[in-house]
């Protein structure tokens, strides 16, 4: 993995996912170690983030390498009318590694094709977001002891949720059932669909999320994106689809987890927080310690 991008999770294989989840288990262990010392990331962040960027920052300053970039495009040369190529290959010049959220679909693979140091994609639009997938595989892990032969439900904006896209994909190499709730309006692409089919594994399509909680292992809820509607009506017709509270979780398997990969609207009433199957918010701190283990690969020091 040493000096690769990590656009798309296409990217990686299976044993390279497993290889990453192990390295992450090393630093859950032990977080600091002064292993980027001589090392600087740079965090582009051409749309807003916080668990990511600042989970990305964490990681490096626990490793003890250095920080540049920007949490808002606005603050950069690109307000100038600066290009992403101009942007890309002149903080390539000051970097070891560069870190980008970009809202348009493609820019990261367009970054990493001219960009002299890897890029990692911190979410591109609503294509992808690697990394976010990553420590949702390291948390399904953690918490049911492996990856194959899971049932898995997707709860709530499928079409545009990038981190659905990316789980889906990486899950196909792992034998898993999926189950995925949504709106009609807001259904899983055909294209990402397409993965499940070529290995041949079993999908089933909700509007009820009540008849997935019984049967599944990891409940995995999305937000209903306002950013990604073009017609605020149309936003307005699914927003509230799906509000999982604790009453809901009664009669779930033993091993449930509920995840998110946050930040959360009111999909998730706040009285499922402190339930033994909630689990969103160690989920976060997962990020910090695979963000780690993806850099040190990359960078060649792990």
């Amino acid at each position: 993995m040493k000096n690769r991008s990590l656009v798309s999770i296409n990217d990686f294989s299976k044993e390279e996912y497993i290889k990453i989840l192990d390295i992450a288990e090393e630093f859950e262990k032990q977080p600091k170690q002064k292993i980027l010392d001589s090392y600087v990331v740079a965090t582009l962040f051409f749309e807003p983030s916080t668990r990511t960027r600042l989970s990305f920052e964490s990681a490096v300053n626990q490793l003890g390498g250095s920080v540049i970039g920007f949490s808002d495009a606005s603050s950069s040369s690109v307000k100038k009318g600066e290009s992403l190529k101009d942007t890309i290959k002149t903080v390539a010049n000051y970097s070891d590694l560069i870190v980008m959220r970009h809202p348009l679909e493609g820019s990261a693979r367009f970054a990493s094709e001219v960009s002299n140091v890897p890029i990692i994609n911190a979410g591109d639009g609503a294509n992808q977001h690697p990394t976010q997938c990553l420590l949702d595989l390291y948390s399904i892990r953690k918490t049911q002891g492996k990856l194959d032969d899971l049932h898995i439900a997707f709860v709530g904006d499928l079409k545009y949720g990038r981190t659905v896209h990316s789980n889906v994909i990486a899950l196909t190499n792992f034998n898993c059932t999926f189950h995925f709730v949504s709106p009609t309006e807001l259904k899983l692409p055909s294209a990402v669909k397409r993965h499940i089919k070529d290995k041949n594994l079993k999908y089933y399509q909700y509007t009820d999320l009540s008849e997935v909680i019984p049967t599944v292992d990891i409940l995995y809820m999305t937000r209903i994106q306002r950013e990604r509607f073009s017609d605020p009506m149309d936003y307005e017709k699914v927003k509230n689809s799906y509000i999982l509270n604790k009453e809901m979780l009664n009669g779930c398997k033993d091993n449930l987890k509920v995840l998110h990969p946050l930040p959360r609207v009111n999909e998730i009433n706040e009285d499922v927080d402190d339930m033994k199957e909630a689990y969103y918010f160690q989920q976060a701190l997962n990020g910090v310690y695979v963000r780690q283990a993806l850099m040190a690969a990359i960078l060649g020091v792990k």
